[in-house]
């Protein structure tokens, strides 16, 4: 990875299997979105205007400057969400491959829909990095990284990793963190000087986002941990397939460049599963039924 992309990732910071009645999602556009009204270009996907493309990048402006960051609302919280994502996707684009992307976005809408915040507009999607990560931004936007995804085995490990940030969004991991960020940023401007509302948000969406990525509360990923394989479990998934993917992770060395900005901003596996198993106990033992699906899991192109 870039020394670019890892700065721009800095600012980012997580029953039976039909996939429900949730239609199709065109992935690639909606995210593409939120590049462009992060980067203020055009969509190549559909013909705009010059006017119209100065009025979207002004709308998008507007609900940024317009947060409120004392109680955000979920507008608010949808809005932030898109201009981190759109942060990370100026430096490492999706994967081209429509299919996979399809194929993630189902099982995370799956995942996500036995979650308390169920009706949140969730987005998925795989970017084109080697190294192993995975991101969640506020309002139900969560990303991995194709390095993670190609150390995968089984849906039911997919399902877990997707688990893992769907909870650091519905617990508002970030947001919280952000939030904070942003009322001290004002109370500070309130002492020096004045600040306008809109370069109050893009602060609080960096600086915020990059303590959360560093230093989010070792609890909060375990909370994580925790929350994400409940989610894959409902969802009918076997129930340790994170427990896997942590304990591959285990195996990497710890100088691999590839896994070097997850161990910064994670604690190690090791205390993972350790907390992991401290907190389930013997439940994980108790669920049976729950599946694996290797032959399910999409393979890269």
């Amino acid at each position: 990875m870039n020394k670019t992309l890892k700065q721009a990732i800095a600012l980012a910071l997580c029953s039976s299997l039909a996939w429900g009645t949730a239609s199709a999602l065109d992935l690639k556009g909606v995210l593409k979105d939120a590049v462009n009204e992060q980067l203020g270009t055009g969509s190549k996907t559909e013909p705009t205007t010059a006017n119209n493309d100065t009025q979207s990048n002004a709308s998008a402006q507007d609900k940024l400057a317009n947060i409120n960051w004392k109680n955000p609302s979920r507008e608010d919280e949808i809005a932030v969400g898109r201009n981190v994502t759109g942060t990370i996707l100026g430096a490492a684009p999706l994967v081209n491959d429509a299919q996979l992307q399809q194929y993630v976005n189902k099982v995370g809408r799956w995942v996500a829909s036995q979650s308390e915040r169920a009706d949140l507009p969730w987005h998925f999607g795989v970017i084109d990095s080697n190294d192993v990560n995975a991101f969640a931004a506020p309002g139900g936007y969560v990303l991995i990284t194709k390095g993670l995804y190609l150390r995968l085995t089984s849906e039911a490990q997919l399902a877990g990793v997707l688990g893992h940030e769907i909870a650091h969004v519905v617990q508002k991991h970030h947001l919280k963190v952000m939030q904070k960020q942003a009322l001290l940023d004002a109370g500070t401007s309130f002492l020096k000087e004045k600040i306008s509302k809109n370069k109050l948000t893009q602060r609080a969406v960096s600086t915020g986002a990059e303590i959360s990525a560093r230093n989010l509360d070792k609890s909060a990923e375990f909370e994580a941990d925790s929350m994400g394989t409940v989610l894959a479990a409902r969802a009918g998934y076997e129930a340790y397939g994170l427990a896997e993917v942590l304990q591959e992770m285990e195996t990497i060395n710890n100088n691999d460049g590839s896994v070097a900005l997850l161990f910064q901003t994670h604690p190690h596996p090791d205390d993972r599963l350790a907390q992991l198993s401290l907190v389930s106990g013997d439940q994980m033992d108790k669920i049976s039924g729950g599946k694996t699906l290797e032959n399910r899991l999409y393979k890269l192109k």
